[in-house]
């Protein structure tokens, strides 16, 4: 180790010790009075001389292992060069942004499920209008007054008739169908008291007054 620096400083001192007698030299020629071929001569001959000392010292210096100095004992020695593993994709090895469920579908909005009928009830057929043009007079049953009258004619029963030949089914279904007089029908007796106006007769309840 110290060898090879030894001969470092030596170098050194070479081209330092060279360079100041080229330019002693240069001086002396300089203030000495040659003509200008010698000195260019002689200028042109220590130039030589300094680049080829410094070719020699750089080649000296360039070799493959002189950037680590040796050890004793050779306790050093460059690590080998190992190539990497290559890094693992990002995108494959990050997991999915959105895990994959198993979700049902909306459900299918259905149709309205009509209205399923009582099978205690039926309603009772109606007419879409009186039979000539000329409705009966339901006021004329008891407890039948003039906004009960028109609710009977919107549900289609115009006539005695009608009202008289109502079923059990029917007037259950007529008692729940009457907007705010529900019962009245069968409270009240309409079936009776329609019997006996289709026979142009009063109802039996009325000839006791």
């Amino acid at each position: 180790m110290f060898v090879e620096w030894d001969f470092l400083l030596a170098e050194i001192w070479v081209l330092l010790a060279l360079a100041v007698l080229i330019g002693l030299l240069a001086g002396w020629l300089i203030w000495g009075g040659r003509g200008a071929a010698a000195d260019r001569d002689a200028l042109f001959r220590l130039q030589t001389q300094l680049d080829r000392e410094r070719a020699r010292t750089r080649a000296a210096l360039s070799g493959p292992d002189t950037d680590i100095p040796p050890m004793e004992g050779g306790g050093y020695r460059r690590p080998a060069t190992t190539s990497l593993p290559a890094a693992a994709s990002p995108t494959s090895a990050r997991p999915s942004d959105t895990p994959t469920q198993n979700v049902a579908p909306p459900p299918t909005p259905s149709a309205p499920t009509p209205p399923v009928p009582d099978p205690a009830t039926s309603k009772p057929s109606g007419l879409d209008a009186p039979r000539d043009g000329l409705p009966d007079d339901l006021t004329k049953i008891s407890g039948v007054g003039q906004k009960l009258a028109k609710l009977c004619n919107d549900l289609g029963f115009y006539h005695y008739d009608q009202i008289a030949a109502w079923t059990p089914k029917e007037i259950a279904w007529v008692d729940d169908n009457l907007e705010g007089f529900k019962g009245r029908v069968t409270r009240d007796n309409w079936v009776d008291q329609a019997k006996a106006l289709a026979k142009n007769d009063l109802p039996t309840f009325r000839r006791k007054h």
